[in-house]
């Protein structure tokens, strides 16, 4: 049985792209600095690789995060492997305020109950229960997520 999708987030891939090649960028720039002109203190030279190395990683990890999407059906929010980020009967409030405390150009969702830690650079991340949703997504595809949502919870009541 297929639901039917109300509305989906992709990162689209020019921003997709200029994120994972911007973390990139910093990690190899960082390895290079470390190993060409090596600081005085051992000391700064491991800081230096392990922050270049972690650059890297994150770098993999959005580029892989970013390759799925997130779509909304009368049931909840799920991204595109199938995992549940929020139940709609789970949900609380969707805030989307300038001032919140949410992902670029996306929006947070508050749950009733709290879900397992999760986090997928540049697509969304779940803390407690507050799930995140943006990143390197369009600011157009979250702004119509966030709004279908809110319209299915007035449904609800």
């Amino acid at each position: 049985m297929s639901e039917e999708v109300l509305a989906t987030v992709r990162a689209s891939a020019p921003r997709r792209w200029i994120g994972v090649g911007m973390l990139a960028l910093l990690g190899g720039m960082l390895v290079y600095l470390a190993l060409a002109t090596p600081p005085q203190t051992i000391f700064w030279q491991i800081f230096l690789l392990v922050m270049g190395g972690g650059s890297l990683v994150l770098a993999d990890a959005t580029r892989r995060a970013t390759e799925r999407a997130i779509e909304l059906t009368a049931q909840g929010l799920r991204d595109t492997s199938g995992e549940v980020l929020a139940a709609i009967d789970d949900i609380e409030r969707v805030n989307r305020g300038t001032f919140a405390m949410k992902p670029s150009n996306g929006f947070v969702v508050i749950l009733q109950s709290s879900g397992t830690r999760s986090w997928h650079p540049g697509l969304w991340w779940r803390l407690g229960k507050r799930v995140g949703i943006g990143g390197v997504t369009p600011a157009a595809q979250t702004k119509f997520m966030a709004q279908t949502l809110e319209a299915l919870m007035a449904e609800r009541g």
